[in-house]
């Protein structure tokens, strides 16, 4: 019942998303298929983009076809290069799924040790140093980061590169190395958001009826923090994390530009420029596709960390 009851909002937004995508080339003042052809502009190549489009058809008509077609994976083809954008955006998700884990998975290895560190002595120097570290992280702009990890580890100690990425299944070392900059960038800041997040759960669960039954039961503190505090601190922390990754998968712009990154971001970011108006739109259905999954997962997993709340 829940997975059918997820499955019919999740069918409700999608079906808002697809009408505000739809409207986005429409809502653009002048003709879309004329602005992205630009200097390139000749009567052939403008009659066959607009036919590739269904510009040319009635707008209801358009909008229907335009649903039909991406419901079964057809999202037209580039204004820019004449490829269909469904190919162009699977070229493009591996990329932004490895770069999105990666600093998923960094963010949390900072987050979880300094968070719990932090609650546990709060109040005391490490409290203090915990939190302007977190709002150290937050405060610094991921280009700045970006470029400073640059110049040192590619320009000064040329230990990783600069720029680039090297699938994973080509060369798992040369992937590693493309990597870690651009994750560690991403990592950083989302960790800093996610330190203040586990802090403030740990502490909150500190206080609980269960924790002090459980000490008052004579068990070890290391027993208490783990089974009793950290697991039930750990819902807060999945609602953030689940909207953090999901905002990753949604493509870094500023980071995928800074290092050359192939991914959905910068993929967006180069068709905004170039005003390639069917790749933005099956870019933001897409997007809107990772949330909804990744939300749907979180909802799962709160029933498997807490087993208080029932699906």
């Amino acid at each position: 019942m829940f997975v059918l009851k997820r499955l019919g909002h999740a069918l409700i937004v999608m079906l808002g998303v697809s009408i505000v995508v739809f409207a986005l080339v429409h809502l653009v003042p002048g003709d879309p298929v004329r602005l992205a052809l630009g200097t390139r502009f000749d009567q052939a190549t403008y009659d066959a983009l607009r036919a590739a489009s269904g510009l040319d058809k009635p707008l209801v008509e358009q909008y229907f076809s335009y649903l039909g077609n991406a419901l079964t994976g057809n999202l037209g083809v580039s204004f820019r290069s004449g490829a269909p954008v469904t190919d162009l955006l699977l070229q493009r998700l591996p990329a932004t799924l490895s770069l999105a884990f990666v600093a998923l998975l960094i963010a949390l290895l900072i987050a979880f040790p300094l968070g719990t560190l932090a609650a546990l002595g709060r109040g005391k120097p490490i409290d203090v140093v915990v939190r302007f570290l977190s709002q150290l992280g937050v405060s610094v702009p991921d280009f700045w980061l970006g470029i400073m990890l640059i110049l040192l580890f590619s320009t000064t100690l040329g230990w990783l590169p600069s720029s680039g990425y090297v699938p994973f299944t080509e060369d798992p070392g040369a992937w590693l190395r493309s990597i870690l900059l651009p994750a560690f960038t991403v990592g950083t800041s989302t960790g800093a958001i996610m330190t203040r997040y586990v802090r403030s759960s740990v502490l909150e669960t500190l206080g609980a009826d269960h924790v002090r039954t459980a000490r008052s039961k004579g068990l070890r503190e290391r027993t208490v923090l783990v089974s009793h505090v950290l697991r039930n601190a750990l819902v807060p922390v999945i609602t953030v994390g689940g909207t953090q990754l999901a905002g990753l998968l949604g493509g870094v712009v500023v980071v995928e530009v800074v290092f050359a990154w192939p991914g959905l971001g910068r993929l967006v970011f180069d068709s905004v420029s170039a005003r390639d108006y069917p790749v933005i739109q099956g870019a933001v259905l897409l997007i809107a596709v990772l949330f909804l999954v990744i939300n749907f997962l979180v909802d799962v997993l709160y029933s498997r960390v807490d087993p208080r709340i029932k699906l």
